[in-house]
């Protein structure tokens, strides 16, 4: 099942990962952005004073977590994956309500006192159940604090409304009211509330769904349990579902006027009947063999009589094509199917495909340039000037007088007449010799400093500048992959216009030939469809409109030995036909072909050559062309359907 999710980027995330390993295909669409807050200068006493800190969602717990160092503190957590995501901070006493909010205010009411302490609840701005009302009753007090906030996107996002447009979806999940409520704004805004006639809502709770129960959902499913687990079983349980919704919706929409029963054959007992299927009676009619060219006549005749009688008795029972076709007049011709303009496909997927790709890499390819050249300023820079203007020339000269200072004392003391000690000038000398030196050494080292310094700051501002750059290539690559699923995404909805309209659909296959270079799944799905590309396939009216008559013809194959007197009565029902429709029960070959018909007014067209298939061996000549064109159609809807898939996972992967 193709899922959309709209919970922020983190929960998102994990629910994708777990629906991946269900064998299920996500599509990530946050509908809003998780921001912490700082705490109040109160919530540390508060957190201190408290007896217990109640969490209502897997948010708080990381906010609790990022607002303070404590884990010692009880958390009471309103469901399983609240307190799973505590331990996993950290948190040592996490007990689990395994429930919605009035399940956590029970657990407090069981395991804590009032006299005890106040309670601390962490949550967010918007929340479902207000606990300091739930637990006042009983005595308890609640300090709410709001450390983060669920902010909303402006528009619907792009993965979203590309995976609704191709009608790639069939499932939404809800996980509270605020996200169902903001959801059905964005979709309606958009003008893509149609698109959700094939999708089923499913929601954590009743109240979580209650928002968007103005949208033309095919189906609404509230989860048995107040948990992201059931709502994964749910979702499951979907999944499997179709494989037996079928036989349902058949048995209820069962019409109440069906025609009689042929002659010769009981009626059924209808859904209430039990047990294994009665064999049906042969009908009465006795075969005599031997009678010759006369008897064989004499019995066609009688047989075409019986039909002609029954055939005028079951006449008002018949539908109106039918009617008008004994009648003699023209039946009703099927209404034309829209064409499609290969010109507009044309200039509509080139656009997307070529100058959205093309633009944005000339502009991705301008920024690369620019900042390629700034950090080539920025080096030749720093290593043209790794320290201040002169810098080197004044440590040189410094360097030089401090040796020639150095080296004066151990000169005076070389004299062959050295000064008597008491020389009260020779002491002076001496001092601002050494002062002059203790300075020079301390600027000299103040040079070091300041080169190294200088040299640092360079090295980090390249660096800042190389990190610039390797983030803009990833976005930019992004953007490029981005601008590509929605170009396969075009083209799928064009292919798939063509495929229904049952025209041919070369010149839309050939807007994919810019997109398939190095992309090994897109070449086999181009591959496969590239056979029936010049001639299309045959539309599921064209095969419901055709089918009758093939039925004619199998049942006219289906003969039960050579004798003459059966070749006569096949040519007969060749000629004139009674066929029974509906949900006809048993392995017969009319009961068979009036189920695929039925299968093929509901759009099943994979169940109605499945039943044809059954058919005997002697019906083959008859159903093998139609056969051909039907498998022909869902081998194109298939590679279809893959190519809508994986254009939308390459979206939520850009994303």
């Amino acid at each position: 099942m193709r899922v959309l999710i709209i919970r922020p980027e983190r929960e998102a995330t994990a629910l994708a990962t777990a629906l991946s390993e269900r064998g299920h295909a996500p599509v990530i669409a946050p509908l809003f952005r998780l921001e912490f807050l700082h705490p109040p200068a109160e919530f540390s006493a508060a957190l201190a004073a408290c007896q217990a800190v109640l969490l209502t969602s897997a948010n708080g717990a990381r906010a609790l977590a990022d607002a303070s160092e404590q884990r010692g503190r009880p958390i009471l957590a309103v469901g399983d994956t609240t307190a799973g995501t505590a331990e996993g901070l950290g948190f040592s006493a996490v007990t689990s309500a395994s429930g919605a909010g009035a399940a956590l205010a029970d657990l407090v009411r069981q395991r804590l006192k009032p006299e005890d302490g106040p309670l601390l609840q962490v949550s967010g701005r918007e929340v479902a159940a207000d606990l300091a009302a739930l637990l006042a009753p009983a005595g308890f007090k609640v300090k709410r604090f709001v450390l983060y906030d669920a902010r909303e996107e402006t528009t619907l996002p792009d993965s979203a409304r590309a995976a609704l447009e191709a009608r790639a979806l069939d499932i939404v999940t809800f996980f509270s009211p605020r996200a169902a409520s903001v959801f059905a704004s964005m979709v309606e805004d958009a003008g893509l509330a149609a698109t959700l006639r094939s999708v089923t809502a499913v929601a954590i709770s009743s109240a979580a769904l209650a928002p968007a129960a103005g949208l033309p959902f095919k189906a609404v499913v509230a989860a048995k349990q107040p948990t992201r687990q059931a709502v994964l079983d749910e979702i499951d349980r979907l999944a499997e579902a179709p494989v037996q919704g079928l036989a349902t919706m058949s048995d209820a929409s069962e019409p109440p006027s069906d025609p009689p029963p042929a002659q010769g054959v009981p009626n059924q007992s209808g859904p209430n009947q039990s047990g294994p299927n009665q064999p049906v009676p042969n009908q009465p009619m006795i075969v005599r063999r031997g009678l010759g060219v006369v008897g064989a006549f004499v019995i066609g005749v009688l047989a075409a009589a019986i039909v002609l009688a029954g055939a005028l008795i079951s006449l008002p029972f018949w539908p109106p094509q039918a009617r008008d076709l004994w009648r003699g007049e023209a039946a009703a011709p099927l209404p034309a199917t829209p064409g499609i303009d290969l010109q507009a496909v044309r200039s509509d997927a080139s656009a997307v495909a070529t100058a959205a790709v093309d633009t944005t890499r000339r502009e991705l390819t301008a920024r690369l340039d620019d900042l390629e050249k700034r950090l080539r300023a920025v080096s030749a820079t720093a290593a043209e000037r790794p320290a201040p203007a002169g810098s080197d020339a004044a440590i040189a000269e410094l360097r030089g007088r401090l040796d020639v200072l150095e080296q004066r004392p151990a000169a005076s003391g070389a004299a062959p007449a050295p000064p008597p000690p008491s020389s009260v000038e020779a002491e002076k000398e001496i001092g601002v010799l050494k002062g002059e030196i203790a300075a020079l050494r301390a600027t000299l080292s103040a040079l070091d400093q300041a080169v190294a310094t200088q040299r640092d700051q360079a090295r980090d501002q390249a660096k800042t500048l190389s990190d610039a750059v390797g983030a803009r290539n990833a976005g930019e690559q992004k953007a490029l992959a981005a601008a590509r699923a929605s170009a396969v995404i075009g083209v799928a909805a064009r292919l798939a216009g063509s495929i229904d309209a049952g025209g041919p659909f070369t010149a839309e296959l050939n807007l994919l030939a810019p997109l398939v270079q190095g992309d090994g799944k897109l070449s086999e799905i181009v591959a496969a469809l590239q056979p029936q590309a010049e001639s299309g396939v045959a539309s599921r009216a064209a095969l419901e409109a055709e089918f009758p008559a093939v039925a004619k013809a199998a049942l006219a194959e289906d003969l039960a030995d050579d004798s003459f007197g059966e070749r006569l009565f096949g040519k007969l029902r060749g000629l004139v036909s009674l066929r029974r429709v509906g949900d006809v029960p048993g392995d017969t070959t009319e009961a068979k072909l009036a189920r695929a018909e039925q299968a093929l007014h509901a759009g099943d067209i994979a169940k109605a050559v499945e039943l044809v298939k059954s058919l005997p061996a002697e019906t083959a000549k008859a159903t093998a062309a139609w056969l051909a064109k039907a498998e022909a159609q869902l081998a194109a809807k298939r590679s279809l359907d893959q190519l809508a898939a994986y254009a939308v996972n390459l979206l939520g992967a850009a994303h």
